[in-house]
Protein backbone atom coordinates (compact mmCIF):
# COMPACT_ATOMS: atom_id res chain seq x y z
CA UNK A 1 0.00 0.00 0.00
CA UNK A 2 1.37 3.89 -0.65
CA UNK A 3 2.32 5.28 1.96
CA UNK A 4 -0.24 9.06 1.94
CA UNK A 5 3.28 11.00 2.17
CA UNK A 6 4.85 9.56 -0.69
CA UNK A 7 1.45 10.72 -2.89
CA UNK A 8 2.25 13.91 -4.75
CA UNK A 9 -0.33 16.58 -4.03
CA UNK A 10 -0.46 20.37 -6.11
CA UNK A 11 -2.10 21.83 -3.14
CA UNK A 12 -0.54 21.42 0.86
CA UNK A 13 -3.10 19.43 2.64
CA UNK A 14 -4.91 20.96 5.10
CA UNK A 15 -7.01 19.38 8.28
CA UNK A 16 -7.96 22.67 10.40
CA UNK A 17 -10.78 24.47 11.06
CA UNK A 18 -12.78 26.45 8.52
CA UNK A 19 -13.10 30.15 9.59
CA UNK A 20 -15.09 31.56 7.28
CA UNK A 21 -18.04 29.36 6.50
CA UNK A 22 -19.91 29.24 3.39
CA UNK A 23 -22.99 31.11 3.17
CA UNK A 24 -25.44 28.11 2.75
CA UNK A 25 -27.11 29.90 -0.16
CA UNK A 26 -28.20 28.41 -3.67
CA UNK A 27 -27.64 30.93 -6.60
CA UNK A 28 -30.79 32.62 -7.14
CA UNK A 29 -32.53 32.47 -10.38
CA UNK A 30 -31.40 35.83 -11.50
CA UNK A 31 -30.09 38.00 -14.22
CA UNK A 32 -26.08 38.12 -13.80
CA UNK A 33 -24.48 41.52 -16.07
CA UNK A 34 -21.75 42.18 -17.02
CA UNK A 35 -19.94 44.74 -19.42
CA UNK A 36 -20.18 42.64 -22.75
CA UNK A 37 -22.96 39.63 -21.69
CA UNK A 38 -25.93 39.01 -19.53
CA UNK A 39 -27.11 35.79 -18.11
CA UNK A 40 -30.70 35.15 -18.13
CA UNK A 41 -32.28 32.75 -16.38
CA UNK A 42 -33.25 30.04 -18.63
CA UNK A 43 -37.08 30.55 -19.99
CA UNK A 44 -38.38 27.89 -22.39
CA UNK A 45 -40.41 30.62 -24.01
CA UNK A 46 -37.88 33.31 -24.66
CA UNK A 47 -34.84 31.13 -25.69
CA UNK A 48 -35.64 28.51 -27.77
CA UNK A 49 -35.77 30.03 -30.94
CA UNK A 50 -32.25 31.99 -30.40
CA UNK A 51 -30.70 28.45 -29.01
CA UNK A 52 -31.79 26.29 -31.72
CA UNK A 53 -30.60 28.73 -34.31
CA UNK A 54 -27.16 28.91 -32.52
CA UNK A 55 -26.58 25.17 -32.12
CA UNK A 56 -28.78 23.62 -34.36
CA UNK A 57 -28.51 25.07 -38.14
CA UNK A 58 -24.86 24.77 -38.81
CA UNK A 59 -22.08 22.28 -38.69
CA UNK A 60 -20.40 24.27 -36.56
CA UNK A 61 -23.39 24.73 -34.31
CA UNK A 62 -23.49 21.16 -34.20
CA UNK A 63 -20.46 20.22 -33.33
CA UNK A 64 -21.02 21.84 -29.79
CA UNK A 65 -22.80 18.42 -28.74
CA UNK A 66 -19.90 16.35 -29.94
CA UNK A 67 -18.70 16.33 -25.58
CA UNK A 68 -21.60 16.88 -24.12
CA UNK A 69 -24.32 14.65 -22.52
CA UNK A 70 -26.92 15.09 -24.38
CA UNK A 71 -28.03 16.32 -27.84
CA UNK A 72 -28.70 17.61 -30.49
CA UNK A 73 -32.34 17.04 -30.93
CA UNK A 74 -34.25 16.11 -34.20
CA UNK A 75 -36.39 19.35 -34.58
CA UNK A 76 -36.89 22.71 -32.29
CA UNK A 77 -39.91 20.97 -30.70
CA UNK A 78 -37.87 18.39 -29.23
CA UNK A 79 -35.02 20.75 -28.22
CA UNK A 80 -38.07 22.91 -26.43
CA UNK A 81 -39.25 19.91 -24.15
CA UNK A 82 -35.38 19.69 -22.71
CA UNK A 83 -35.04 23.26 -22.28
CA UNK A 84 -38.29 22.88 -20.34
CA UNK A 85 -37.26 19.85 -17.99
CA UNK A 86 -33.98 22.17 -17.43
CA UNK A 87 -35.69 25.19 -16.47
CA UNK A 88 -37.43 23.45 -13.94
CA UNK A 89 -35.08 21.30 -12.39
CA UNK A 90 -34.13 21.90 -8.55
CA UNK A 91 -30.32 20.81 -9.06
CA UNK A 92 -29.62 22.60 -11.21
CA UNK A 93 -29.73 26.38 -12.42
CA UNK A 94 -29.35 27.30 -16.24
CA UNK A 95 -29.06 30.31 -18.05
CA UNK A 96 -29.00 31.80 -21.48
CA UNK A 97 -25.80 33.45 -22.34
CA UNK A 98 -26.83 36.90 -24.17
CA UNK A 99 -24.19 39.55 -25.51
CA UNK A 100 -25.09 42.75 -24.94
CA UNK A 101 -25.90 45.40 -25.96
CA UNK A 102 -28.78 43.38 -27.54
CA UNK A 103 -28.92 40.37 -29.72
CA UNK A 104 -30.44 36.86 -29.50
CA UNK A 105 -29.05 34.22 -26.95
CA UNK A 106 -26.10 32.09 -28.02
CA UNK A 107 -25.12 29.64 -25.65
CA UNK A 108 -25.84 28.56 -22.51
CA UNK A 109 -24.22 27.42 -18.89
CA UNK A 110 -25.70 26.48 -15.36
CA UNK A 111 -24.77 26.34 -11.81
CA UNK A 112 -24.75 22.38 -10.89
CA UNK A 113 -23.50 19.90 -8.42
CA UNK A 114 -24.57 22.35 -5.74
CA UNK A 115 -23.33 21.69 -2.09
CA UNK A 116 -24.36 25.27 0.15
CA UNK A 117 -23.46 23.91 3.44
CA UNK A 118 -20.02 23.01 2.41
CA UNK A 119 -19.40 25.69 -0.21
CA UNK A 120 -18.86 23.29 -3.40
CA UNK A 121 -20.30 24.06 -6.83
CA UNK A 122 -19.80 24.10 -10.00
CA UNK A 123 -20.31 25.19 -13.66
CA UNK A 124 -21.03 22.96 -16.34
CA UNK A 125 -23.40 22.05 -19.54
CA UNK A 126 -21.26 25.09 -21.20
CA UNK A 127 -21.75 25.73 -24.74
CA UNK A 128 -21.20 28.61 -27.25
CA UNK A 129 -22.38 29.37 -30.03
CA UNK A 130 -20.36 29.88 -32.99
CA UNK A 131 -20.90 33.61 -32.80
CA UNK A 132 -19.90 34.01 -29.33
CA UNK A 133 -16.81 31.34 -29.39
CA UNK A 134 -13.49 33.03 -28.56
CA UNK A 135 -15.04 36.48 -27.54
CA UNK A 136 -14.61 38.76 -24.64
CA UNK A 137 -18.37 38.28 -23.71
CA UNK A 138 -17.86 34.45 -23.47
CA UNK A 139 -15.05 34.50 -20.86
CA UNK A 140 -16.86 37.51 -19.20
CA UNK A 141 -19.97 34.74 -18.68
CA UNK A 142 -17.58 32.58 -17.35
CA UNK A 143 -16.07 35.47 -14.90
CA UNK A 144 -19.34 36.45 -13.64
CA UNK A 145 -20.50 33.06 -12.81
CA UNK A 146 -17.63 32.08 -11.03
CA UNK A 147 -17.32 35.62 -8.92
CA UNK A 148 -21.31 35.04 -7.82
CA UNK A 149 -20.50 31.88 -6.30
CA UNK A 150 -16.86 32.62 -5.15
CA UNK A 151 -17.49 36.51 -4.02
CA UNK A 152 -20.88 37.02 -3.22
CA UNK A 153 -22.15 33.86 -1.90
CA UNK A 154 -18.64 32.78 -0.56
CA UNK A 155 -18.54 28.94 -2.02
CA UNK A 156 -15.03 27.64 -0.81
CA UNK A 157 -14.76 25.07 -4.58
CA UNK A 158 -15.44 26.23 -7.69
CA UNK A 159 -15.53 22.80 -9.50
CA UNK A 160 -14.97 21.87 -13.64
CA UNK A 161 -15.38 18.56 -14.99
CA UNK A 162 -15.26 17.63 -18.80
CA UNK A 163 -14.62 14.64 -21.02
CA UNK A 164 -11.21 14.44 -21.01
CA UNK A 165 -11.03 14.05 -24.37
CA UNK A 166 -12.51 17.90 -24.93
CA UNK A 167 -8.91 19.59 -25.65
CA UNK A 168 -10.61 22.87 -25.94
CA UNK A 169 -12.47 22.07 -22.62
CA UNK A 170 -9.35 21.85 -21.24
CA UNK A 171 -7.83 24.72 -22.11
CA UNK A 172 -10.87 26.92 -21.39
CA UNK A 173 -10.47 25.55 -17.77
CA UNK A 174 -7.10 26.32 -17.55
CA UNK A 175 -7.15 29.85 -19.04
CA UNK A 176 -10.11 31.03 -16.70
CA UNK A 177 -7.67 29.79 -13.89
CA UNK A 178 -9.21 26.30 -12.40
CA UNK A 179 -6.11 23.81 -11.80
CA UNK A 180 -6.18 20.11 -12.89
CA UNK A 181 -6.77 17.49 -10.07
CA UNK A 182 -6.88 14.34 -12.17
CA UNK A 183 -8.74 12.21 -14.33
CA UNK A 184 -11.44 9.64 -13.30
CA UNK A 185 -11.22 6.77 -15.74
CA UNK A 186 -14.28 4.50 -17.32
CA UNK A 187 -16.24 7.55 -15.32
CA UNK A 188 -19.36 7.52 -16.97
CA UNK A 189 -21.57 6.76 -20.44
CA UNK A 190 -22.60 9.09 -22.69
CA UNK A 191 -24.51 8.41 -25.42
CA UNK A 192 -23.33 4.66 -25.76
CA UNK A 193 -19.72 5.63 -25.27
CA UNK A 194 -17.21 5.72 -22.40
CA UNK A 195 -16.56 8.97 -20.94
CA UNK A 196 -12.88 9.88 -18.50
CA UNK A 197 -13.64 12.76 -16.81
CA UNK A 198 -10.98 15.32 -16.08
CA UNK A 199 -11.16 17.59 -12.84
CA UNK A 200 -9.96 20.81 -12.17
CA UNK A 201 -11.00 23.41 -9.44
CA UNK A 202 -10.43 27.17 -7.99
CA UNK A 203 -10.40 27.08 -4.43
CA UNK A 204 -11.02 30.22 -2.29
CA UNK A 205 -7.84 31.12 -1.13
CA UNK A 206 -6.87 31.54 -4.79
CA UNK A 207 -9.91 33.14 -6.37
CA UNK A 208 -8.95 36.94 -5.22
CA UNK A 209 -5.59 36.13 -7.67
CA UNK A 210 -7.39 34.71 -10.45
CA UNK A 211 -9.85 37.30 -10.57
CA UNK A 212 -7.66 40.23 -10.46
CA UNK A 213 -5.99 38.01 -13.63
CA UNK A 214 -9.28 37.78 -15.35
CA UNK A 215 -10.33 40.87 -14.92
CA UNK A 216 -7.07 42.48 -15.96
CA UNK A 217 -7.86 40.23 -19.18
CA UNK A 218 -11.37 41.72 -19.61
CA UNK A 219 -10.18 45.28 -19.04
CA UNK A 220 -10.73 47.94 -22.21
CA UNK A 221 -7.08 48.07 -21.59
CA UNK A 222 -6.06 45.12 -22.79
CA UNK A 223 -8.20 45.29 -26.20
CA UNK A 224 -6.66 47.67 -29.28
CA UNK A 225 -9.00 49.45 -32.12
CA UNK A 226 -9.59 46.16 -33.74
CA UNK A 227 -10.88 44.31 -30.76
CA UNK A 228 -7.73 42.06 -30.58
CA UNK A 229 -6.10 41.17 -26.96
CA UNK A 230 -2.76 42.43 -26.70
CA UNK A 231 -1.97 39.99 -23.51
CA UNK A 232 -3.61 36.16 -23.85
CA UNK A 233 -5.52 35.01 -20.80
CA UNK A 234 -3.54 31.92 -20.81
CA UNK A 235 -0.51 33.99 -20.62
CA UNK A 236 -2.10 35.80 -17.61
CA UNK A 237 -2.14 32.51 -15.61
CA UNK A 238 1.20 31.14 -16.60
CA UNK A 239 2.85 32.46 -13.52
CA UNK A 240 0.29 32.14 -10.87
CA UNK A 241 1.57 31.81 -7.01
CA UNK A 242 0.61 28.22 -5.65
CA UNK A 243 -2.31 27.78 -3.24
CA UNK A 244 -2.27 29.79 -0.22
CA UNK A 245 -3.96 26.73 1.96
CA UNK A 246 -2.87 26.94 5.23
Amino acid sequence: MTDPKDIPFDRPLYGGPVDDLPSGLVPARTVLKGNHIQLEPMDPAVHTDDLYEASHTTDEGLAIWTYLPEGPWPDKEAYHSSLKANAAAQDRIFYALRPLPGGPAAGQASFMDMHPGNGVIEIGYIWFGPSLQRTRAATESMYLMIDHAMTDLRYRRMQWRCNALNAKSRGAARRLGFRYEGTFYNHLIFKGLNRDTAWFSILDDEWPDVKARLETWLADENFDADGQTKQSLAALMEDRPPSRRA
